[in-house]
């Protein structure tokens, strides 16, 4: 039997390498700083034991079709917790979601005809290149630095293509994990409102901030809202609970959020409510704001326990960000090392990473790679890192 795919699926439908090199480091002794995986010894099990046994206590009612657009209760505490960071959102401005994944999905959906442009930052999350690929959108890349986009470059790019969206992830990003200026913020707000182009702002480490007195804002608190607002804004709880309850959310003017409720109801009818209803027992009964200092203060440890093990191999040119949040550390390599080879090196030494190639758009720089230091315990790191470390000290030799 020949099978006649769709044209999708074979335009966007390459394999995640994350996946891949998460399939490559299962059952063995490899140590994977690859994925982006919270830490599982961190996650509330308890709490959500009791969440979920207060969900099935309530009768069968609970195990019924929910509405699309979400558990209410759930919704009304989600808009709750967004008023207190200046994030204004009504009932009909949420939208519950399969995680936030599924929301960039439906504003893909919704927005993109083939050969639509997007424009995002280069690198920018691999996953959200996959999503736009396979609905046939034109991807281009704006030129970045550490405070976010180049304004210039993003000014001439959307006067020569007049994009519909601009995808960005502003706060502690994967992979690079730096953190957008408040000035910058503003003048992307300024651009795309005079422009007419809707900025999608992806925010799933937001909560993951190392110096929580240093608050920058969303750029969707930065605009008006709820109604009206240019920008569209996505979270979950994945990184902050749990990732298996596939929890997320997106908020918008109320003309989007009815136009990604129809797309669901064609996609889903609905995501899991009995994780929803669970996930607002959690919300009502424990502590979520203290779970989230915990992991702060032990990715924290994690992140500076990396980068004091890479600072001590005194490399000239091997350079990293320093976080301020989130999950990733980003590293440029010597340009005469190429990550993919030092990846191969690396998995004979029995530690993994990603190659930075994969979040490129356009031509990609081949000396960077991203690792991750909240899912290796810090015995792990340890080990981790000195496997690296001898990984790319073999690769410099080849190449001296």
């Amino acid at each position: 039997m020949e099978y006649s795919f769709a044209s999708t699926s074979q335009t966007g439908g390459q394999a995640s390498a994350v996946r891949e090199i998460l399939k490559l480091t299962q059952g063995n002794s490899i140590i994977s700083l690859a994925g982006g995986l919270p830490a599982e010894e961190l996650f509330p099990v308890e709490a959500l034991q009791q969440a979920f046994a207060r969900v099935f206590a309530s009768g069968g009612k609970a195990l019924q079709y929910g509405l699309t657009e979400g558990y209410t209760p759930l919704r009304e505490q989600i808009g709750h917790r967004l008023a207190q960071k200046g994030m204004a959102a009504n009932l009909e401005n949420i939208l519950l979601t399969t995680g936030s994944q599924q929301a960039i999905d439906l504003l893909a959906r919704v927005f993109i005809d083939p050969g639509d442009v997007i424009l995002v930052e280069n690198p920018t999350y691999l996953a959200a290149l996959q999503i736009f690929q396979y609905y046939k959108a034109q991807v281009v890349a704006v030129n970045s630095d550490s405070l976010g986009m180049d304004m210039d470059d993003l000014l001439t790019k959307i006067k020569r293509h007049r994009p519909k969206l601009v995808y960005i992830t502003p706060t502690f990003s994967n992979p690079t994990g730096k953190v957008w200026s408040v000035e910058r913020r503003q003048a992307l707000l300024n651009l795309c409102r005079k422009h007419n182009v809707v900025i999608v702002e992806d925010d799933p480490y937001g909560e993951l901030s190392f110096h929580p007195d240093e608050h920058v804002p969303s750029i969707y608190s930065m605009d008006q809202h709820p109604d009206g607002s240019i920008v569209v804004y996505t979270s979950t709880v994945s990184k902050t609970v749990v990732p298996a309850l596939r929890s997320g959310w997106v908020i918008g003017d109320r003309r989007i959020i009815s136009a990604l409720v129809r797309a669901k109801q064609a996609a889903d009818l609905h995501s899991s409510s009995l994780d929803q209803q669970a996930l607002y027992q959690l919300f009502t009964h424990f502590d979520i704001d203290a779970h989230i200092e915990k992991i702060r203060r032990e990715y924290k440890g994690r992140m500076q326990l990396m980068t004091g093990l890479l600072a001590k191999q005194q490399w000239d040119d091997i350079h990293w960000n320093q976080p301020k949040g989130g999950m990733f550390l980003w590293v440029e390599l010597p340009v005469s090392i190429n990550a993919e080879m030092l990846f191969q090196e690396a998995v004979r030494e029995g530690v993994s990473f990603v190659p930075g190639t994969e979040f490129y758009v356009g031509a990609p720089r081949l000396n960077t790679l991203r690792l991750n230091f909240s899912h290796p315990s810090p015995e792990e790191l340890t080990i981790g890192i000195e496997r690296l470390a001898r990984a790319v000290n073999n690769c410099l030799q080849t190449v001296s």
